[in-house]
């Protein structure tokens, strides 16, 4: 069966405000792995605060898994690692990585990433690695590109996680072209549902993991960039989004009978995060009504 969990990422201290709210997911956020205050202790007690929820996620900090530097690039691998083995200890089922810049060579970034992967794999026991799609051909972490590490991995312990605005503006071009407006016009439902089914096959029908948050566009030095905006003043469109999920749930798991969990993870803006989240899970909601009332 479909089972839709839904929440955002919280510190130890905002738990109590997600669990009121009713949120069945909770993901521990990346500067949570790199203040130097934090040890051990915060993710043993994020455990113990965090067992209402059905699921608990966690977000890696904002390092790459390539670089041109090596000795650099073995920190990062250790810094990773030890934020993979911190989440575990706080119960942590998923472990959600950027998988940061390209080399000049994207083979020779597919191989320094597979390498930084199976150090965290060997290194933890359960966690699942949540490796998150990009939104600029400047990083690594097409669709493609991901579903070659996960080949080359080769374990069960690894999933795709779609950063749906990221797809959005990728598979467009934003990145080159920055009109969002128009791309956002011409974006349809079906857009969506096959960008899902393919999510959906790469992780063996076991979870479909989506992220999501509205932004607008900026352009720097040439570069059109994104900006994460509170939800309902950005792109892409929410009901458009909504629907093709629903659809997806509903047709390709639903009703098909698959024990498929669906994680549905807001990442917008910390400001408005908790009314965005609520928001962005009832829109969903509504339209899974819908279509089961058809």
């Amino acid at each position: 069966m479909a089972i839709l969990e839904w929440g955002t990422y919280n510190g130890k201290n905002k738990l109590f405000i997600a669990e009121l709210i009713g949120m069945r997911l909770t993901e521990i956020p990346p500067y949570d792995f790199s203040r130097k205050q934090i040890d051990n202790k915060y993710f043993e007690e994020y455990k113990e605060l965090s067992k209402p929820f059905s699921v608990v996620t966690a977000h890696a900090p904002y390092y790459s898994t390539t670089s041109e530097n090596l000795e650099s690039l073995e920190k990062t691998r250790k810094a990773l690692v030890q934020a993979a083995q911190r989440a575990e200890l706080a119960n942590a089922q998923y472990f959600n990585l950027h998988l940061g810049g390209k080399l000049s060579n994207t083979d020779k970034s597919i191989q320094q990433c597979v390498e930084t992967l199976n150090q965290i794999l060997d290194a933890t026991e359960n966690i699942t690695l949540s490796l998150e799609t990009t939104y600029s051909d400047r990083y690594l972490g097409s669709l493609d590109e991901i579903e070659q590490i996960m080949k080359d991995l080769g374990s069960d312990r690894v999933i795709v996680s779609l950063q749906l605005e990221n797809d959005w503006f990728r598979e467009n071009q934003l990145y080159k072209l920055g009109n969002l407006h128009k791309a956002d016009m011409e974006t349809t439902t079906e857009f969506w549902v096959s960008l899902l089914n393919r999510a959906l096959k790469m992780n063996k029908e076991r979870v479909l993991s989506l992220r999501f948050a509205q932004i607008v566009g900026l352009k720097i030095r040439g570069l059109v960039l994104k900006k994460r905006v509170p939800l309902g003043k950005g792109y892409p469109n929410l009901d458009v989004l909504a629907q093709g999920i629903a659809e997806v749930i509903v047709n390709k798991i639903y009703r098909p009978k698959l024990d498929t969990q669906v994680q549905l993870i807001y990442t917008g803006r910390p400001e408005t995060k908790y009314k965005d989240t609520t928001l962005l899970y009832s829109k969903v909601a509504e339209k899974i009504a819908m279509f089961l009332e058809k």
